[in-house]
């Protein structure tokens, strides 16, 4: 932890730390979600090279990225792109992205569509490098069921964190010969975020609790007061993917989701617990197959049969929580 230090010290660290991240991590492009982990990197970036900024959303759906992307990109004078996509390009994107994750767990498919798509448009427009805020929520605990934690137990939990993320964005950009590049795992500012206490991380200002509170005011004179105390959006929110939930209960009928519940249940020995999910593992199971233990003497998620972790209480392939 980093006692010996004030916040005025530990924000001076952090910036001159993340600075020499970005410059080791220059890319051509960003996905900017006009968040405060995207816009932090932006205006560090933009004082080092001219970078493309793309912003994706579901065309008539709620997507708050757009409108806080648009402002970052010009108070930063960045050359903005955004891309409305529509159900029809979603659905081709479908069965690619449950491929590369290995996944058909609604939220993981829900975020990663919107990368994919994302790291699409950039390559149609040039770019074979771009930076990810990937990292950040895990190293300054932006995730709001970690606020209401006594600080021994948030320190836990972020050391689980740190031993099990993993982000799609790499081997979604792979699919597309692009490389991903991620200042926030930079390893000497890694070291760095993971040594400051919990009580910087999660904190209060102003009658509301704070993820990324230590980041926050590393950055609060540097960049507008509408990114850095923004509150966390994830990226099916940002991007209006949080729609598809209803769009699948429109679409299958009651009847069809009971007959194949059951059908899975009994044949495959997979629990379906909506309809959204039946439709991703439907492609699941054409382009991967039945899920099943590689190892059949080790843990296996009592929900999809897949091996998982011996301390975990998620499931990577079909998003059972809490597994015991």
């Amino acid at each position: 932890m980093t006692p010996a230090y004030s916040i005025k010290e530990i924000g001076s660290k952090l910036r001159v730390l993340l600075e020499k991240a970005v410059k080791k991590n220059l890319a051509e492009g960003i996905l900017l979600s006009g968040g405060l982990d995207t816009s932090i990197l932006a205006v560090i970036t933009s004082k080092f090279t001219s970078l493309k900024a793309f912003t994706v959303a579901l065309r008539g759906a709620p997507a708050p990225d757009i409108g806080y992307a648009k402002f970052i990109a010009e108070h930063l004078g960045l050359k903005h792109l955004i891309y409305n996509f529509d159900e029809n390009t979603l659905s081709e994107a479908l069965p690619n992205v449950i491929k590369i994750t290995k996944s058909y767990d609604p939220m993981e498919i829900r975020n990663s569509v919107a990368i994919f798509l994302a790291l699409k448009f950039a390559k149609n427009h040039g770019v074979n490098t771009i930076m990810s805020g990937d990292g950040c929520d895990e190293l300054f605990a932006g995730y709001s069921f970690l606020f209401n934690l006594r600080k021994n137990r948030l320190g836990r939990e972020l050391q689980k964190l740190w031993e099990t993320m993993s982000f799609s964005s790499i081997p979604l950009a792979e699919a597309f010969k692009m490389k991903v590049k991620l200042p926030y795992l930079d390893p000497e500012f890694k070291s760095f975020a993971t040594e400051i206490d919990p009580r910087y991380k999660v904190r209060s200002e102003k009658g509301q609790i704070w993820g990324k509170w230590i980041l926050r005011k590393s950055f609060e004179n540097i960049l507008p007061k509408e990114i850095v105390w923004r509150a966390k959006t994830p990226i099916e929110y940002g991007s209006g993917t949080t729609i598809l939930p209803n769009l699948f209960n429109e679409k299958i009928p009651n009847q069809e989701f009971e007959r194949k519940q059951r059908k899975y249940l009994g044949k495959d020995k997979v629990t379906i617990r909506d309809k959204e999910q039946l439709f991703y593992y439907e492609i699941f199971r054409q382009v991967i197959g039945v899920p099943h233990p590689y190892n059949p003497q080790a843990r296996t998620c009592p929900q999809c049969n897949s091996n998982v972790p011996n301390d975990a209480t998620y499931c990577r392939t079909c998003g059972a929580y809490p597994i015991r």
